[in-house]
């Protein structure tokens, strides 16, 4: 898919998953990159660079995953006109977890 396409890349976005974890995701505009930070929750604090891939399901919604350089694997199911997102993380150490919460993006640009 041509990054040209993809209604997050050179954006930062807010997702809260209730009590449970806030993160920023922030796109970079090469369309395959992206940068997190943990800013509440359990794993506050952690922050990275990824490489994503990224798969268009319907107008504005997307499946996202990654892997994480602790082999952590990431799935998102964000759907940007709707402003929610739903997020599948297994750990390292293969605890599972599973979130809903809503996507804000935020006006300042992607690094």
């Amino acid at each position: 898919m041509s990054h040209d396409t993809l209604p997050f890349v050179g954006r930062s976005f807010e997702i809260r998953y209730g009590t449970a974890m806030t993160v920023r995701n922030s796109y970079a505009g090469d369309g395959r990159t992206m940068t997190y930070e943990v800013t509440e929750g359990e794993f506050a604090g952690a922050t990275a660079t990824v490489q994503y891939e990224a798969v268009a399901l319907s107008p504005g919604l997307f499946a996202l995953s990654w892997q994480e350089a602790d082999r952590g694997v990431v799935v998102h199911l964000d759907d940007f006109s709707a402003g929610s997102s739903r997020s599948f993380y297994t750990t390292a150490g293969l605890e599972l977890f599973r979130m809903a919460g809503t996507l804000t993006r935020i006006e300042q640009p992607a690094p």
